[in-house]
Parts: C-alpha cells; structure tokens; sequence
C-alpha cells in the first residue's frame, strides 16, 4: 500500500466514525458519494491532485455548520487536526481546507475567493450529490429534520437572499429546490459534472410537476 492510498483510508475510517450519528443527509454515506462522484470527474478531466481531491471530498463535510450553530470554522480546524495527525504536507493541508472553506451554495450570493481544478471537481461532486433522485431525498430528509412543511403556496421562493438569510431560512422545502436544486445545473464547473448533472436536473423538474399535479389534484 502507498502513502497516498494509506492516508486516504485512513481518512474513510476517521470520517465514517465521526459521521455514525450523523442527520441522513449529511452522513458518511453522502461522503461516500461524493468521493465516488469526484474519483469519476476527475477521472474523465484527466485534471487535478488525487489526494487533494480524495482529501477534499472525504473531509467537505466533517463538521457542517448547519449543525454547528453556523460556525463555519469547525469543519476546517477539525480537517486540519486530522490530516497534522497523518503528516500530510501542509501544503496540501491549505488546500484541503480552501476547499472545505469554498464549496458550499451559502445562498447563490456568495464570492469565492479561492479558485482550483481540485475545488471545482469536488464541488461538481457536492453539487451532483444535491440533485436528482437522492438530491429529492437529502432535501425532503432534512426539510423533516427541521420540521418544514412541504409547500405553502403563499410562500414564494426567495432568490435574492444573502449568505446570512440563505442560513436562516425556515421556508417550505419545495422552497429549496427554486433557491439551490434547480439552480445547480447551471453553476457546474466541469465539462463531466455539466453532463452529469443534465439528466438528475431533469429528473427534479420531472418531479415537481408531478407533485403540483398531485397537489392540486389535477391526477
């Protein structure tokens, strides 16, 4: 086994134990994902350093602010502590953390400071992950977690928010998919996670007709 392949399970073991009591949409399985998804984009790119994209998607999510009263800075202390116990080079460590530190939606109003081949792809991963059939399923899981309700008609979406309004939103989940889901296609940044994106974006638009049909009882 090389050291690459050595931290990188190291890494799967760590966040598998650190996500066991996790909400279902933010759990090791949605890491799991992910990592998969980012493996096959940069597979297909021919672009990026696989253990910084391997470390970037595994550690995205190690402390998600959603959970952490909006602290956005216990993910990257907590990636760092890890990857200092593995001796990985602080160099990659930096990036690692710039990717923790950049891949969220916060809202669509949000500027990226940071810019790499590896962010892009593990944010195509992120994003891949947030669409679709499973994207319906995180969304409507963590809807419930909160206790949203499903729709309100007199609730409009809002697609103006800032990062903070975007954090402390209470609307209805089908809210959701007009203020990130539908929106994700459109801000993929590679060619593979554009092509994979079209058909999980079309799947989303397929099921919201059905639910206003549904709703409305149209069928």
């Amino acid at each position: 086994m090389n050291r690459t392949t050595e931290v990188i399970n190291n890494t799967i073991n760590h966040v598998k134990s650190v996500l066991q009591d996790a909400e279902g949409g933010h759990d090791f399985f949605h890491i799991e994902r992910v990592y998969k998804n980012a493996m096959k984009i940069a597979k297909q790119e021919q672009q990026g350093d696989i253990l910084i994209i391997a470390l970037g998607a595994l550690l995205h999510d190690i402390a998600d602010s959603k959970f952490h009263n909006g602290d956005e800075t216990i993910g990257p202390k907590k990636a760092r502590t890890f990857l200092e116990t593995q001796e990985v080079e602080e160099n990659t460590i930096i990036h690692v953390i710039k990717i923790i530190e950049n891949i969220s939606f916060k809202g669509g109003n949000f500027t990226q400071e940071f810019k790499s081949i590896e962010l892009d792809i593990v944010q195509d991963a992120d994003r891949l992950d947030a669409i679709g059939a499973i994207g319906i399923a995180r969304c409507f899981n963590y809807g419930g977690f909160k206790n949203r309700v499903l729709y309100d008609p007199k609730i409009k979406p809002n697609l103006n928010m800032s990062k903070e309004e975007y954090k402390k939103s209470t609307a209805p989940t089908i809210n959701h998919f007009y203020e990130k889901l539908l929106l994700l296609k459109d801000k993929m940044n590679t060619s593979a996670g554009k092509k994979m994106a079209e058909q999980r974006h079309s799947y989303m638009e397929n099921f919201l007709q059905q639910f206003y049909n549904e709703w409305n009882a149209e069928i």
